[in-house]
């Protein structure tokens, strides 16, 4: 049976990183600077975090920088192994963004939001290494790119990882009442969470383990 990897996000400390990972988590989120949601922290705490992280653990950098010249020097300054793209693409393309990273991959976020981020999902993922699908809505006056709590039609989700040629990511509202149910329903190659872990803003080593034990009985 395929285990689901898990990918703890909007960690704040290394203490966090290193709690989730001795947990079982295959990957951490680092929140760079974002129009909204939670767990931002500073470049330079990112850089450390991810220079203390021991493989093979993924980092993951979340950007909301949409040009492959602003997004390759902000890993450059973070030295993380993934970069996931919060938002859209607007300048550059995913080959010059992979040619200018070796070794680095390239999370593209589809924020699932009705059938035209089927079609979205669709054209994008050849080109990059993993798709993650969220909750969040670029439309608002204040772009939401993230850690909204919120689940979204997850038929949407299991047609995306049906059709799309890519690994995928559930996020979105995911906590241990719900996880299996996502599994379930979507087979994701892994899960994102966030809040579904946290107390108080911070991580919750017990909230960790269930999430990891339902989640891990999938």
């Amino acid at each position: 049976m395929r285990t689901t990897r898990v990918k703890v996000c909007c960690i704040s400390s290394l203490d966090e990183a290193l709690m989730a990972i001795e947990s079982g988590a295959d990957a951490i989120g680092l929140v760079s600077a974002m129009p909204s949601g939670p767990g931002v922290i500073s470049e330079d705490l990112i850089r450390d975090i991810a220079a203390s992280v021991p493989p093979p653990i993924a980092t993951f950098l979340l950007t909301c920088q949409q040009s492959v010249r602003e997004i390759v020097a902000q890993q450059q300054r973070c030295g993380t192994n993934t970069v996931q793209l919060c938002d859209r693409l607007l300048v550059g393309s995913y080959a010059e963004l992979k040619a200018a990273m070796p070794g680095v991959a390239v999370v593209q976020v589809i924020h699932v939001n009705g059938p035209e981020s089927v079609d979205e999902a669709a054209e994008i993922a050849s080109q990059v290494d993993a798709l993650l699908l969220d909750s969040g809505n670029q439309a608002l006056p204040t772009r939401e790119l993230g850690g909204t709590g919120r689940t979204h039609d997850w038929q949407l989700s299991a047609e995306i990882r049906r059709t799309a040629q890519a690994p995928i990511f559930l996020a979105g509202g995911l906590r241990a009442e719900n996880v299996r149910a996502a599994i379930s329903q979507v087979e994701p190659w892994g899960v994102d969470l966030c809040s579904g872990v946290r107390s108080n803003g911070r991580l919750d080593h017990s909230k960790l383990e269930v999430f990891m034990r339902e989640c891990r009985s999938c």
